[in-house]
């Protein structure tokens, strides 16, 4: 595990004593992050996992601007980002999500979503076509997802199967520079073997890219073989934080028995 110096040397991401609670002033309310913070070195591939209720999708939220923190600080690259909105913030935060469709536009055509997010930012319309050159760019990286997308340009998204959209997603998202890649149970909703595909494309985008990288899952076999730092996290505090030989010598049994504990102390 890397102690507090080592974390925040070189980071990219930070966030500093977070407060989050839900139903504040209700029945229901329930303090979730209590003076949360977490450092994420540049080009870190972080897998993060816990059970439902943990904190890990509100974590991701706070991040991408999507919910608000009730206090604390949320830093990209040594900027506080606290005041910029979830679209501001999307020029640099790619975020994909578990339902395939989130993350294209499924009623325009494959052509049409990679033109989008080329010119994300710019100002573009999808008016007289499209230049020889993007087009022959377009053809070649779908030819690295190895799945015939390159042949199928003029094909509605919404006819693709889930592991193709959701290799476009992750195409689409990548394709402009990032300063943090999110992965929000993105092979979830994926049969097993479009979920290795996706998971392969996944860590190959990363590592080529130098991706800062977050990614929440359920399946304790990706959260070990995947990124070189594991994090578990349980009613909004981190209880494991595994990285290097340490995460390398791991085993599924090592997170479920780790559950397990979890759920006879919570008396389930």
């Amino acid at each position: 595990m890397l102690n507090d110096s080592e974390q925040k040397k070189d980071a990219l991401v930070e966030m500093r004593h977070i407060y989050k609670t839900f139903g504040r002033g209700t029945s229901s309310e329930v303090a979730l992050f209590s003076d949360f913070s977490l450092s994420v070195r540049h080009g870190s591939f972080v897998s993060i996992i816990g059970s439902n209720g943990s904190g890990k999708t509100t974590l991701l939220n706070i991040l991408c601007g999507s919910i608000a923190q009730d206090s604390g600080n949320v830093i990209i690259d040594g900027k506080n980002i606290n005041s910029l909105s979830e679209f501001r913030r999307s020029r640099y935060i790619g975020r994909v999500f578990q339902n395939p469709a989130a993350g294209t536009c499924p009623q325009l055509t494959v052509l049409e979503n990679l033109a989008l997010a080329d010119n994300k930012g710019k100002s573009f319309g999808l008016g007289k076509g499209i230049h020889k050159s993007r087009m022959d760019f377009y053809r070649s990286q779908l030819e690295l997802l190895k799945m015939g997308l390159e042949n199928k340009l003029n094909i509605p998204v919404s006819s693709l199967s889930g592991g193709q959209r959701q290799a476009l997603a992750l195409l689409i998202c990548t394709m402009t520079p990032l300063k943090l890649l999110i992965l929000d149970e993105h092979t979830a909703a994926l049969d097993p073997k479009s979920s290795e595909t996706v998971m392969e494309l996944t860590d190959r985008a990363v590592h080529e890219k130098g991706l800062t990288t977050l990614m929440v899952t359920h399946n304790l076999k990706y959260a070990l073989r995947f990124g070189d730092r594991l994090l578990m996290l349980h009613r909004g505090k981190i209880i494991l934080d595994a990285s290097g030989t340490e995460k390398s010598a791991m085993e599924i049994h090592d997170l479920t028995s780790r559950f397990d504990k979890i759920s006879l102390e919570d008396g389930a």
